[in-house]
């Protein structure tokens, strides 16, 4: 299979990004207070925090790893899950754009690694000229 140099970096570069801010929110909703007092606003009891925090840390080891395809899948599959969640929830409460903005960047960047990871899975197709 025939990977495009620009699709491999483009992956790599975008993943890390989404990488490195779902293991962020990870980080800091085991360990800061106010962001714990966040989620608690938002209705979600304190076990949920926690469990959340451990499965985005799952996820991005699972992105990150040679691991199978499916694997990755409900890496993705569990992400959007998330980020689509943070989005209505902060919306439901009424909060403006400085508490939703995060959920979208970040789902801008899902949305860019998870094409980026689609097209290098894609078997190339028409490399070679047709001939008559």
């Amino acid at each position: 299979m025939h990977r495009s140099k620009g699709i491999v970096i483009g992956f790599w570069v975008v993943t890390a990004l989404l990488c490195l801010q779902m293991g962020f929110t990870a980080y800091a909703q085991l360990s800061m207070p106010e962001v714990a007092e966040a989620i608690a606003q938002l209705g979600f009891p304190s076990y949920f925090r926690k469990e959340l925090a451990w499965a985005k840390l799952l996820g991005v080891v699972l992105l990150l790893a040679p691991v199978p395809a499916r694997l990755k899948e409900w890496a993705y599959a569990g992400f959007a899950f998330t980020l689509v969640s943070a989005l209505i929830a902060h919306l439901a409460m009424g909060h403006g754009p400085e508490s939703w903005i995060y959920a979208v960047v970040t789902g801008v960047l899902w949305g860019l690694s998870y094409f980026f990871w689609r097209r290098l899975q894609a078997p190339s197709v028409g490399l070679r000229p047709a001939t008559a």
